[in-house]
C-alpha cells in the first residue's frame, strides 16, 4: 500500500509539472481529437484579461483538472493578442470563453464565461466526458447492429 501512495503522489507530480498538453492551433487540435475520438477543450482567452490569467494559473495549473484534460481531452487556447483566428461561430464578446466542442469543431453546448474555479471545472469536464462517451457509445453500437 504504501508503495502504491509514493506511486501515485509521483504521478501526480509529474503530471503537474508538466502541464496541460495544449495543441499548437485550432487546425491541429481537430485532426489530433479525430485521431484519438475526444472531445475538444477550446479557449478563448487574452494574456491582458485578469480572469484569463486566474483561469490559466489556477484551474489550468491544478493537478486534477490537468490529468482531467491530458487524459480525456485535446486542448487549445485561442490567444486573441496573439493574433489567433476564433472561428465567427466561436467568438463571444468577453474572455475567456471556454468551449466544449465535438472533433468535427461543432460545439456541444454553449460557452462557460468567466475563470470558473477547478472544482466547479472538473464537474463541468466530468459532464461532458460523460455526454461525449454516450453520444459515441450509441454510434458505436448502431454501427454494429447494421453489421450483423
Amino acid at each position: 500500500m504504501y508503495k502504491f501512495f509514493i506511486s501515485m503522489l509521483l504521478v501526480t507530480q509529474i503530471v503537474s509539472a508538466s502541464g496541460v498538453i495544449w495543441q499548437k492551433d485550432l487546425k491541429s487540435a481537430l485532426e489530433h481529437a479525430k485521431k484519438v475520438n475526444k472531445p475538444i477543450l477550446f479557449v478563448s482567452s487574452r494574456h491582458t484579461c485578469k480572469y484569463c490569467v486566474m483561469l490559466e494559473e489556477k484551474t489550468f495549473g491544478e493537478a486534477r483538472v490537468i490529468q482531467a484534460l491530458n487524459e480525456d481531452f485535446v486542448s487549445f487556447t485561442s490567444w486573441s493578442d496573439e493574433g489567433d483566428i476564433v472561428p465567427d461561430v466561436l467568438w463571444r464578446p468577453g474572455t475567456p470563453a471556454i468551449w466544449f466542442l465535438l472533433p468535427s469543431g461543432q460545439p456541444m453546448y454553449e460557452p462557460l464565461m468567466g475563470a470558473v474555479g477547478a472544482n466547479d471545472f472538473l464537474n463541468a469536464l466530468s459532464i461532458v466526458k460523460e455526454e461525449y462517451n454516450k453520444s459515441h457509445k450509441k454510434k458505436k453500437n448502431d454501427f454494429y447492429k447494421l453489421k450483423k
